[in-house]
Formats: structure tokens, C-alpha cells, sequence
């Protein structure tokens, strides 16, 4: 198996909540991190015993719980934005791996329940904590929806990688315009 094919199986058994419990940002690289012997298998509490044992079958070793040192999983829940409390600075937008909350500066948020995988990524970076997290009835190894949250994921990295670029090539430009007039 190539290294690709690795990630991508390894990856696929990945509950896909983005949470970054596993120390690594997100589930693609927590995947690639494991492929390159880099990462334990036991680091997914989300994915919890079942996501374990799938990978330790799948990577032939004997790891099957979930490593004692990381905090317990409290179950599927969803981020609920609270409108009154909301003031838009758009803070929660960028941290969401899924771009699962839409809105604008200084216009209401709300949060697409159905695309939030729970990560709890939105409530850091909140100024005036108007989000909760509420239990959800999906069920953390739905197949179809770790991959729309697969595919989510990846497309909020590469918004990122794109707008890093830009922001990078801007200043660039500006540092050249200013040894220019120098």
C-alpha cells in the first residue's frame, strides 16, 4: 500500500469532526501523522473503542481504547449560535473546520446543523460566549456524513491555503513598492 492509499484508508476510518483532540489539525493530517508512524492510533475520542480497534485491524497492531490522557467524548452535539447575545464580529467563522456557520461581519450567524460535527472549534474565539453546544441525534460513524464533513474540511483548507497566499503576496507587494520608493 503506498503512502496515499494509507492516508486515504486510514482517513476514511476517521469519524471526521475535525476536533483536534488528537493533537494534530484535523482529521487528514491526524491520518497522515498516523501513516508516517508519527501518531498513535488511540488519539480519536470521538471516533472512540470502535475507531480504535478499525484502525489497529487495519495497520495490523494491538491498540483497541482510546488513550487514557484525553478527555472523555460527551456524545454527538451541534453548536447553536444564541441571536441576542451574537454582535457578528464573524471571530467563530474561520475557526470552523467545516464552514458549517454562516453569516458576516456584523450580521447574524447562525450555524447549519446539519453540516457542524460538534468539534467545539467556534466557543474559543467567541468574545461574548453566545455559543452552546447541544446534543444531536446523528450518530458519530455515519459513513455519508463523515464524508460531507471530509469534503467540508478540505475545501475550508484550501480558503485557507488560498487567503494565507494572497495575504502572503500582498505583502510582498507592498514590501516592494516600499524599496522602490526607497
Amino acid at each position: 500500500m503506498t503512502r496515499h492509499e494509507s492516508v486515504d484508508a486510514i482517513d476514511a476510518l476517521l469519524p471526521q469532526t475535525q476536533c483536534e483532540q488528537c493533537g494534530h489539525p484535523g482529521c487528514l493530517p491526524y491520518a497522515e501523522a498516523i501513516a508516517d508512524g508519527h501518531a498513535s492510533i488511540d488519539r480519536c475520542p470521538p471516533g472512540g473503542e470502535r475507531t480504535v480497534r478499525a484502525l489497529a485491524e487495519l495497520l495490523g497492531r494491538h491498540e483497541s481504547v482510546v488513550a487514557v490522557d484525553l478527555a472523555p467524548y460527551p456524545g454527538p452535539r451541534t453548536a447553536v449560535i444564541d441571536e441576542a447575545r451574537c454582535i457578528g464580529c464573524a471571530r467563530c467563522l474561520p475557526a470552523c473546520p467545516v464552514d458549517a456557520i454562516v453569516g458576516a461581519s456584523k450580521w447574524m450567524h447562525t450555524v447549519i446543523a446539519e453540516q457542524c460535527t460538534g468539534c467545539e472549534l467556534c466557543l474559543a474565539p467567541c468574545p461574548v460566549d453566545c455559543i452552546d453546544m447541544v446534543p444531536a441525534a446523528w450518530d458519530v460513524h455515519d459513513e455519508s456524513r463523515a464524508s460531507l464533513a471530509r469534503l467540508r474540511a478540505r475545501g475550508h483548507r484550501a480558503r485557507q491555503r488560498e487567503r494565507m497566499d494572497g495575504e502572503e503576496a500582498r505583502r510582498r507587494a507592498r514590501r516592494a513598492a516600499r524599496e522602490t520608493r526607497s
